[in-house]
């Protein structure tokens, strides 16, 4: 079996565990679904709401104040609805995320308390310390990004696409067509700081390990004079651990800038297409043309975050 296959294999594992401990919180799970939705419908009205606005404003001495300030006010309490049920669905992730990380260290300790001293006499204390610890707190925070990126992000995707659409079908080909090249650009380079990640993981263990170690005996360290040695030991970790750290957040970094780079040229084709359209006299006004911005926006923003997540 080749490595890939392998890493397919273990990722699929890794999923199935984790929507198990997730499943237990069903409750939460569904009311973080349904605020999500709440949060994506009234998002995507606004933009509608202030293509309006701005078509009530478009012509000299015909603006319709009573209607402005009538579409003013519905866009604040859609604001406002949006704010409490974005807020609702963070209290609910993060419950869900804490309560899953809490099953998964108590898991972990019975785990220890069962496994034979074989298997903790070939590992070090450092690294077993550092998977329950560091890693599972490296995984929580994940897990709340992934929620809350997820959910909104494929139902932002779904009705900006319904929306854009509806608005010019030409345009959201266009859309449609471009935007992918961005989950392209973020796979590649995930791919590039797995490994380096992985190794950060393995070193901080190793390191964690080592320093456990020269605390325990440290009154054996100075009895044998090892102190210099243990030093260049260290330093040597500790460098591997720096090297090994800057890299994956460096390539880690760069994910966000390079999708970006690609939607900001999405935003640019939709405001050129756009505006021919309004000077061409097509039934595309200005106001649509605002509200199509917006959800072209809207619509590459989630591609970021999952990219963010992923990498």
């Amino acid at each position: 079996m080749s490595k890939m296959k392998k890493r397919v294999k273990a990722n699929r594992g890794t999923t199935r565990k984790v929507l198990r401990y997730v499943g237990r919180y069903w409750g939460y799970l569904s009311l973080s679904l349904l605020f999500a939705v709440v949060v994506v419908a009234l998002t995507l009205y606004v933009p509608i709401l202030v293509g309006e606005a701005i078509d009530c404003i478009i012509g000299p001495k015909e603006v319709d104040f009573e209607r402005v300030f009538s579409l003013l006010t519905e866009i604040c309490v859609m604001l406002a609805g949006t704010a409490l049920a974005q807020w609702l669905m963070s209290v609910c992730n993060n419950r869900i995320a804490y309560c899953v990380v809490r099953d998964i260290r108590k898991e972990a300790i019975r785990k220890i308390q069962r496994v034979p001293l074989s298997y903790i006499d070939s590992h070090p204390y450092g690294d077993i310390v550092s998977r329950v610890i560091a890693d599972v707190d490296q995984f929580a925070d994940g897990l709340i990004l992934g929620f809350t990126q997820f959910f909104t992000g494929v139902l932002t995707i779904v009705g900006t696409l319904g929306f854009m659409f509806a608005l010019n079908w030409k345009i959201a080909i266009a859309v449609v067509v471009v935007t992918p090249l961005s989950l392209f650009v973020a796979k590649y380079i995930a791919g590039k700081t797995y490994a380096l990640f992985k190794k950060q993981s393995e070193v901080r263990g190793e390191q964690t390990a080592y320093i456990d170690e020269m605390i325990s005996n440290q009154k054996v360290v100075q009895a044998f004079s090892h102190e210099d040695e243990s030093l260049e030991k260290f330093d040597e970790i500790n460098e591997r651990y720096g090297k090994c750290s800057v890299s994956a957040i460096f390539f880690s970094s760069i994910t966000n800038p390079s999708t970006r780079f690609v939607n900001n040229i999405v935003y640019a084709i939709v405001a050129l297409l756009g505006a021919i359209s309004v000077i061409a006299g097509t039934g595309f006004t200005v106001g649509n043309l605002n509200s199509f911005l917006s959800y072209a926006n809207q619509y590459t923003k989630p591609f970021n975050e999952i990219s963010g997540v992923a990498a």
